[in-house]
Parts: C-alpha cells; structure tokens; sequence
C-alpha cells in the first residue's frame, strides 16, 4: 500500500513538473532580462547593444544592460555561465573570448554555453590617432622599421584577434613591437586620443565618429576588399602584407545564455533578435558603421562558434610565443 502510495505521488509530481516547464516557456520573458556586455561602456559592444535594446522593446524583450569588463571577455562571461538557464541571463560572446577560451586562458569552454544566435561580423582596422605624423600605413610601417620594439600597438584584450592584427602588423614590418592591452576599446580610443599609444586594432563601429571628426585616422584595413564604410582605407594586402598567413579569421559577436537553456526560450530570444537586427533601423545602422548582420543560430551557430574558436587557436599558437 505504501509503495503504491508512493508511486502515485511520483507520478503526479512529475506531470506536474512536465505541465510547469511549458507555462514557464509560454509565459517567457515575463520580466526584463539582464544583457551582460563583457567590456567597457563606449566599446563597439555596448554601443550596438544600447541601439538595440529600444528596437528589442518593440519585439516584446526589455533588456537591462550591464558592463562586466576584465580578462578579454571572461569575466563577463564567466557571470553568465554561472547564472540560472532561464533566459533572464545573456551576453555577448565574441571571436576575443574564444580565442582565450580555445587557448586555456580562461576557465572557460563552450559547453558552458547556449548559443542563441549571432549579432554582427566586423572587419578590424589599425589606427592612429588624429594628430600623428603618419597618413599612410606605408609610412607608419616605415617608422615600426626604423624603430624596432618601440612602437606601441593597443588592442581590447590580449591574446583575441586584435592582438593578432597587431602582431601581423609588426611582421609586416619585419620587427618588434610593444603590445598594449586594455579592457575595452573605449579605453583604447581614450589612450589614442590622449596620444599615449602609437596605433590601435579596433572596428570601424567603435572608431567610425573620432575618424570622421578627425580624432583618430584609419591606415589599413585587416580585410581581402576595402571596407564600404571607408572606402578610402588600403588593406593590408595592397602593402604587401599578408595578415592571414595561417588561414582566415573572423571578428563576431552572438548573443549566449548559460547551458541547458529551454529550447523554446532560446526560440523566443533568437526570435526576438532576429526581429531586431534585420529592422530597417538596425540595418541602417550597421550600414553606417561598417559591420555585417548575418543572424546564424540553433546548429549553423553552433558549428560556426566550434570553426571560429579551432581557426584562432591555431592562428594563436603561431603568432603568440608566450
């Protein structure tokens, strides 16, 4: 009698518990949702994420942002892995945490993960600042070969794919060079303009207004075509430089939650993106700024961050020494 007893409230539990799980899908969001952007305020990160919470608002998804910078992503990150699978935590993965992550410089991996789906490709370019001596990258290579382990180059983070533009700036040169890291690109375009660092590896949607005003000068593009948006800008293979001598690599962002997200939240947030990002608003936007939409998601994301994370670890392995 007992086991039948307790059989029977087994059972009911777990209908209980499979009826709950729909409901709680259905009823989603039902709150605003906590959108971690791993790096300083002002980066191309939070600037796309702020024009994009209004037009998210229109989709039925309020989201409050929040800047978690530190360690090229991961700690940022790291918060979202450790938060509840309810879709009421995300963030924004990019090609610079991967490479740390596919390098074991993080306490990270990519099952600690749900991918929703995928915000921007970016082109990165090098920059100096507006009032530097140089106007072209041949001359500003001229000058990295006149003075070898001089000249600084800063990026957001280390060991990302800026760090690797860098270094595939100073072989280009045929020299050595002073790597400076910092937490954002905000915190890169603030040193530029302060004339504290030589040259930047940044986006051209994080540097597009100070080069339009002047602040700062766009010298070469780390892309096979000139950019849209700036047209005027060589690329690196019209130098003579060669910056994927070990196979292509791209700069992208994508929105994750923690693993083990419901799958028809994950739906209802790639949805809801989707929605965003392919507006006309968002299109112009990114039109402007100089950066692709292709919102991939569900297993060609999946395959997508599993093939970007495997090409910067063996990019990484022959550019970094330390």
């Amino acid at each position: 009698m007992l086991d039948k007893t307790i059989l029977r409230v087994a059972v009911v539990s777990l209908a209980s518990a499979l009826a709950a799980g729909p409901v709680v899908a259905q009823d989603y969001p039902s709150k605003e949702v906590r959108w971690v952007i791993p790096w300083n305020a002002g980066g191309s990160n939070d600037i796309m994420a702020r024009y994009l919470q209004p037009i998210l608002e229109e989709q039925g998804v309020s989201v409050v942002i929040e800047n978690l910078p530190g360690g090229t992503g991961a700690v940022g990150m790291g918060e979202v892995a450790v938060s509840q699978p309810d879709g009421y935590t995300i963030g924004n993965g990019t090609s610079s945490t991967l490479a740390i992550m596919a390098q074991g410089k993080a306490p990270l991996s990519n099952d600690d993960f749900t991918n929703v789906i995928r915000v921007s490709v970016d082109p990165l370019i090098l920059v100096v600042p507006g009032s530097s001596e140089f106007d072209t990258l041949a001359q500003f290579l001229e000058h990295m070969e006149e003075n070898p382990g001089d000249v600084t180059i800063g990026t957001p983070g280390t060991n990302n794919l800026n760090h690797v533009f860098a270094a595939m700036t100073a072989q280009g040169a045929g020299v050595d060079y002073r790597h400076v890291p910092f937490p954002g690109g905000s915190r890169v375009i603030a040193e530029l303009m302060g004339n504290q660092i030589a040259a930047g590896v940044l986006k051209p949607s994080e540097t597009i207004e100070q080069i339009s005003n002047g602040d700062l000068k766009a010298l070469g593009a780390f892309s096979d075509e000139r950019l849209d948006v700036l047209p005027e800008v060589p690329t690196f293979a019209e130098e003579g430089v060669d910056v994927f001598p070990y196979g292509p690599v791209v700069q992208m962002a994508y929105i994750q939650a923690p693993a083990g997200l419901d799958p028809e939240v994950e739906e209802t947030l790639a949805d809801a993106f989707e929605a965003a990002l392919t507006s006309d608003q968002f299109r112009e936007f990114a039109d402007k700024n100089g950066f692709i939409i292709d919102p991939i998601r569900g297993e060609e994301l999946d395959e997508e961050v599993a093939g970007v994370s495997g090409a910067i670890a063996e990019v990484a392995e022959q550019v970094f020494t330390d």
